[in-house]
């Protein structure tokens, strides 16, 4: 018959059965309890404020940009995106017009109002991105470029960090470390969807359970992007108001006059009379939610 060992009892230590500290520690909520409010322009984020960021993947002329922006301002946009320098995964598709779409998108600014957000790829484009930008977006390919963190989070510009398409949320949130770290607080994040197995119907997953944890572990704004989390343009509605439900602080999405003819991410635009019914049923999400837009 087998002798069992007996039980070793060993003294009970509370502080070694305490949570180790967290990594993030500038991004974590445990170290700063309120949420924090980033302004761009008139458009707030976070602590109980909602906004929604829209206009085209890429600025492709003058009178698609305008276009786009009068049509997202006019339908309650308080952001305009659009893409200078475009992160392709062939060389041989458009790549942005560089410092002539900034320029394009200071004139819509001067035009609408709306403040503007655009990406910056290289740490030798900050200071140009910066002079025409309001806020500088971090893509989901540069999250882990920790040297651009570094050179974006000197900018003086709030910043826009999308999580990258493999990246786990304590990844996603230490990226967000390297620039609090560095002395920028106005961090906004951006939940664009999972890279998954099924290609055949969406491009990306977007991962709601991403935005409720993480405004469990940060008191950074988080905001959805419903375009790149998806890749179609029909799903692009319903995933907006999911995330609005998850607890987002905002959307970030494409908005273009003629998507059919789109350089980049057509499929997923929405057109300028789908976004204004999106909008209209954002405020009745944004009640039950007790966010003010």
């Amino acid at each position: 018959m087998a002798v069992l060992d007996p039980v070793v009892r060993r003294p009970h230590h509370p502080a070694a059965e305490a949570p180790p500290a967290k990594t993030y520690r500038l991004a974590s909520r445990a170290g700063h309890p309120a949420d924090t409010v980033v302004r761009v322009g008139n458009a707030r984020f976070g602590g109980g404020f909602f906004a929604v960021i829209a206009g085209p993947c890429a600025v492709e002329s003058r009178q698609q940009v305008l276009e786009a922006a009068h049509a997202v301002r006019e339908a309650g946009a308080a952001v305009l995106r659009g893409g200078a320098y475009k992160p392709r995964t062939s060389p041989y598709e458009f790549q942005g017009l560089g410092e002539a779409a900034l320029e394009l998108l200071a004139l819509a600014r001067e035009e609408t109002g709306l403040p503007v957000v655009t990406e910056v790829m290289d740490s030798e484009d900050v200071a140009l991105v910066a002079r025409y930008a309001d806020m500088l977006q971090i893509g989901a390919r540069s999250m882990s470029s920790f040297r651009l963190l570094q050179k974006v989070a000197s900018a003086g510009k709030p910043v826009l960090l999308k999580r990258g398409y493999q990246a786990s949320i304590r990844e996603w949130l230490l990226s967000a470390e390297y620039l609090l770290a560095a002395g920028n607080s106005e961090v906004v994040l951006c939940e664009r969807g999972m890279r998954t197995t099924d290609s055949e119907f969406t491009r990306n997953a977007l991962d709601l359970t991403a935005i409720a944890l993480a405004h469990l572990e940060t008191h950074l704004p988080v905001i959805a992007d419903p375009s790149h989390g998806t890749g179609r343009a029909d799903l692009v509605p319903t995933m907006s108001c999911a995330a609005v439900a998850a607890g987002a602080d905002g959307l970030l999405l494409e908005v273009h006059p003629d998507p059919a003819r789109a350089l980049c991410d057509g499929k997923q635009s929405l057109t300028p009379a789908a976004f204004q019914a999106l909008c209209r049923r954002l405020p009745a999400y944004l009640e039950l939610e007790g966010k003010r837009g």
